[in-house]
């Protein structure tokens, strides 16, 4: 079995494309789903084990990867992961600021540390990731490609209660994409906010959560969860030269979950058919269990 993606194979042949939080997840998928494609990944991540996991599912298809330990939170390891980046591959073509995360907690209880941690790992790594690329290579290089940055931010549209500093630090994220898809034309700067998605971050959350995942279907317009090929299908596309006019944007991919309303309580019939496109997709353990 190999990725079934909507995208002819060599779309991305001869490009080299950085993944951030690529050993498990979302992250996982985009990179499995770029080297069906042709291209080269170079996954990062903090942890060594899941980084292997994925470079050798990857390097059983046959494709081409790179794996970096880095902590994204901290200014020379992103430096020298970049500089590591070309030294290996020689380019830099696309980036997708993946690496995230979040703890759930009441607004009052959030410590300034904790605050700082979240909008580190989600807001200032993504600017550090972005900032080296362009810096070491994509600067002088833009005309060379058509590929670009993508980063994954959160549905956050109406607030984020419950985990306040990951929505004020996706918000955040999403302004630097505008501003960044100015300074930095013509250099292509876009962002994907996935709503709820069937992904493996889902049995990171404590116990009390799963009632209100298990919940989350019958509260979007589309009465499902989403998949991370189809947030995977979305960065590739936004990668891709057919979004050559496309910058500054932001690609929902949510199933309209924000558009509900209490004003109107029907939130759709059947659940319209999901795209699954990876095959090494894993059901989180929340999902398998109930």
């Amino acid at each position: 079995m190999s990725y079934q993606s909507i995208f002819r194979p060599s779309l991305f042949e001869g490009r080299v494309v950085v993944v951030t939080g690529g050993g498990s997840g979302i992250g996982r998928c985009i990179a499995h789903e770029l080297v069906s494609l042709g291209a080269a990944v170079a996954i990062v991540g903090r942890k060594l084990d899941k980084l292997e996991r994925v470079a050798g599912e990857i390097r059983e298809q046959g494709g081409t990867v790179s794996i970096h330990t880095c902590d994204i939170r901290e200014e020379p390891a992103v430096s020298d992961a970049v500089s590591a980046i070309l030294t290996t591959h020689g380019r830099i073509d696309g980036l997708v600021n993946n690496a995230g995360g979040q703890f759930p907690s009441p607004l009052e209880l959030i410590s300034a540390k904790g605050w700082d941690a979240v909008v580190r790992n989600n807001l200032s790594g993504g600017f550090l990731f972005s900032r080296e690329c362009y810096t070491q290579w994509m600067r002088a290089h833009v005309g060379d490609s058509q590929c670009g940055i993508v980063n994954i931010i959160a549905d956050m549209w109406n607030g984020m209660p419950g985990m306040a500093h990951s929505g004020a630090a996706r918000a955040g994220m999403l302004n630097l994409t505008e501003t960044a898809a100015l300074e930095w034309a013509p250099l292509r700067i876009n962002a994907v906010a996935p709503g709820i998605i069937a992904s493996s971050g889902m049995d990171r959350y404590p116990p009390e959560h799963k009632p209100i995942i298990l919940a989350a279907a019958s509260t979007i317009p589309l009465r499902r969860l989403g998949t991370e090929s189809e947030v995977s299908a979305a960065v590739v596309f936004l990668l891709s030269p057919a979004a050559a006019f496309i910058s500054g944007a932001c690609l929902r991919v949510d199933g309209a979950g924000p558009n509900a309303r209490r004003m109107w309580p029907r939130v759709g019939g059947k659940p319209n058919e999901a795209f699954n496109g990876f095959h090494l997709a894993e059901l989180p353990a929340i999902l398998r269990d109930a």
